[in-house]
């Protein structure tokens, strides 16, 4: 059987990063802030009722009305429209400033990373040549069913886990200085909807569903925990009884479940890859560091026990698979994320062949925003930049194809640190707030939680004691 999913062609240089370079080029002449993803990209958060096109932009709500006769209005909502609309006419919209910072930085951004994709590259034309508003049908979607979760992550909330949601019931809000994770917040329209009750979000997606397979080449899904969903395995059925040889299908895990449950899941990725059910299956698990510092900012997980699932997983799905690891670049995991890139370039010797299986991603946290990493000072920026040297070492090279890192992956880190770096400009009474908020919140994690900050960050002890200090003025 053909080992499919590999996202490294023959000229293994870049492939990803100069796809980036030409659609930069045939954006640029269209509008000079033309993206493809705001069309062609998709997260859908039902419980919520909310969506963006990528993780950069803030979520807006999906309006019920239309859902009932156009249940693609999901995706093509008015707000978004009219965010195409600012971008054909070469307008920056203001929520995609992420994008912005990164090109004025002289940085390729993900405007030209996702654009340059297939799933988005092959509708370019259809897309520039089509009214603004003309509804479109997504290739990438992720979706998030419900917030089923038994972790309570340090950047999570309630929406999001119901681990979270039973504690902040329980407790309360957090002691910042805008309080956190108030429960009153998690009222009326902010109410995440319990899977027990009729959601009219839900509902839409599944009349959809049959539409939209179709047309889908990334199919991603999220929570939650989607191994605690039962729309997960609903998925996986459809995909059985209809398989997709062209279909990219996606789960993010935190790896942390019950056996039981584990063992189901596995055992339906197994029959979902035996056969050319669909092209390529990727797992993305979600870990921020190492050891006892990615516990801490994922409360509830068991690393060792990630860790053997990870590998487990490599071993016993060895065909059209692999791993994502999904690294949350924060303020919290910037001293302990060279042990996790060790890691992962362990796992390449070992599981990547004859194709490449273990990946690995870098997005930036932004919110809450103490946990922002361009709070820090200069000195772990240097961490961050003997991180980047030390990869430019194990740069991959024909010899050692699929083993060391690729270009597109040294430059992401580039850019986390250039996004870092600028944090020097922001304002001081801005950082010191959140500084304070620092300090007030992982105090308080301590306290709810059993955790000890100072335990597990020694090394941070200079920056705790600054946050303490800007806590008690």
């Amino acid at each position: 059987m053909q080992n499919k999913g590999d996202e490294v062609n023959k000229d293994f240089k870049s492939k990803f990063l100069s796809d980036a370079e030409v659609m930069k080029e045939r954006l640029d002449s269209v509008s000079p802030s033309m993206c493809l993803a705001k069309w062609k990209q998709v997260s859908l958060h039902l419980t919520t009722g909310m969506t963006n096109s990528c993780y950069h932009p803030p979520l807006h709500e999906i309006p019920t009305e239309p859902l009932t006769f156009h249940p693609s209005a999901l995706h093509n909502t008015a707000h978004k429209k009219q965010q195409r609309k600012l971008m054909l006419e070469g307008k920056r919209p203001d929520e995609c400033s992420y994008c912005w910072t990164m090109e004025d930085n002289d940085k390729l951004s993900d405007r030209h990373y996702r654009s340059g994709e297939p799933w988005a590259a092959g509708s370019f034309n259809e897309i520039v040549d089509a009214p603004w508003d003309q509804d479109v049908t997504p290739s990438y979607v992720e979706v998030n069913f419900n917030h089923n979760c038994n972790l309570k992550c340090s950047y999570c909330s309630p929406q999001y886990s119901t681990a979270w949601e039973k504690e902040s019931n329980e407790l309360g809000a957090w002691p910042t200085s805008t309080p956190h994770n108030d429960p009153k917040y998690f009222q009326g329209r902010r109410r995440p909807i319990p899977f027990r009750e009729h959601n009219p979000y839900l509902t839409a997606f599944w009349e959809w569903w049959p539409d939209l397979y179709p047309e889908l080449k990334h199919f991603r899904m999220t929570g939650g925990e989607p191994l605690m969903d039962k729309n997960t395995y609903k998925v996986f059925d459809y995909v059985l009884a209809n398989p997709k040889p062209d279909l990219h299908l996606n789960v993010t895990s935190n790896f942390s479940v019950d056996e039981k449950l584990w063992v189901k899941y596995l055992d339906y990725v197994k029959r979902i890859c035996a056969d050319d059910n669909v092209e390529h299956f990727m797992q993305y698990v979600s870990v921020d560091g190492f050891g006892e510092q990615a516990e801490y900012i994922r409360n509830g997980l068991d690393f060792k026990l990630l860790w053997e699932r990870v590998n487990q997983f490599l071993f016993e799905v060895p065909e059209r698979s692999s791993i994502t690891f999904i690294i949350t670049m924060n303020n919290l995991n910037v001293t302990s994320v060279e042990n996790l890139f060790a890691g992962i370039h362990g796992l390449r010797q070992v599981h990547s062949n004859t194709y490449q299986r273990v990946w690995f991603d870098t997005p930036i946290l932004r919110t809450p925003e103490w946990m922002r990493m361009d709070l820090l000072p200069e000195p772990y920026v240097d961490k961050l930049e003997r991180l980047w040297a030390w990869m430019v070492k194990w740069h991959e090279t024909e010899e050692t194809r699929f083993k060391g890192f690729k270009d597109y992956e040294i430059k992401r880190l580039d850019r986390d640190i250039t996004w870092m770096r600028s944090g020097q400009k922001l304002d001081d009474n801005y950082k010191n707030k959140q500084k304070a908020d620092f300090y007030r919140y992982f105090s308080e994690h301590d306290k709810r939680r059993g955790t000890d900050f100072l335990k597990t960050f020694p090394e941070m002890s200079q920056w705790w004691k600054e946050c303490e200090q800007h806590a008690k003025r």
